[in-house]
């Protein structure tokens, strides 16, 4: 069965599973897949081809595959889904939360109402990114990560200047059970090694330790992350 509100728009070939219900001024680009008991709430829009700016240093591409929706996946009023997007099963896509194309989101992850998931990322299962991070391309956050509001990661050690940096740019690995505390800075290619903790208003300039706690601007080690905070122990 699918249920749909007012004004929507699905494009050719899109295929949707069982108990589909769509919300008013929803626009679906074509080839979309959509699994079963899939709820997209009002003025989202899912599978769209990104556009290229001209004087983005990005190369041009082809256009891309469709987007995949899984099974038990919300996604909330003015969210945006890009093409070449996979999201898994249960995933809840909260309001205003953008999904950029060639990213994959596993399943039971929550993002969070504002977030932004950058091109070329890939988000683990059981992740939380909280209301207005932003995750930047080329960024890879394994299973059990959580990200607090107001996260920026970054790519670009050049910011913007010197044809020097157009093979460099590298996001963030954040490994499985990785913590990012609110208004956190991460700068470019850094990791957060299994379990690494980052204390909110931290700026992170080197890899933090596998199981430890680090805080300050420039981020320091200050101890091991709590016995009881371990993935194991929850």
């Amino acid at each position: 069965m699918l249920q749909k509100g007012s004004n929507v728009i699905i494009g050719n070939n899109v295929s949707f599973g069982e108990n589909v219900v769509i919300g008013n001024n929803v626009v679906i680009y074509e080839g979309t897949i959509i699994g079963n008991n899939v709820i997209i709430q009002d003025n989202a829009v899912v599978g769209k081809q990104p556009t290229r700016a001209k004087a983005s240093i990005l190369p041009e591409v082809e256009k891309l595959p469709p987007t995949e929706i899984g099974s038990g996946v919300t996604i909330s009023t003015s969210a945006i889904i890009y093409a070449n997007a996979k999201i898994a099963d249960d995933v809840f896509v909260a309001d205003l939360a953008t999904i950029r194309e060639r990213v994959t989101i596993g399943e039971k992850t929550i993002i969070g109402r504002g977030v932004a998931v950058e091109n070329d990322c890939a988000v683990g299962s059981f992740c939380k990114l909280e209301t207005n991070c932003y995750i930047t391309a080329y960024s890879e956050l394994e299973d059990y990560v959580f990200i607090a509001p107001c996260v920026v990661t970054t790519n670009d050690n050049y910011m913007a200047r010197d044809k020097e940096r157009f093979d460099k740019f590298k996001g963030v690995t954040v490994k499985k059970g990785g913590r990012i505390g609110a208004n956190s800075t991460i700068l470019p290619g850094k990791i957060i090694n299994e379990e690494g903790a980052v204390a909110a208003g931290s700026l992170v300039s080197k890899d933090v330790e596998r199981e430890n706690l680090v805080m300050g601007s420039p981020a320091k080690k200050y101890k091991p992350v709590d016995e009881s905070q371990l993935l194991k122990n929850q």
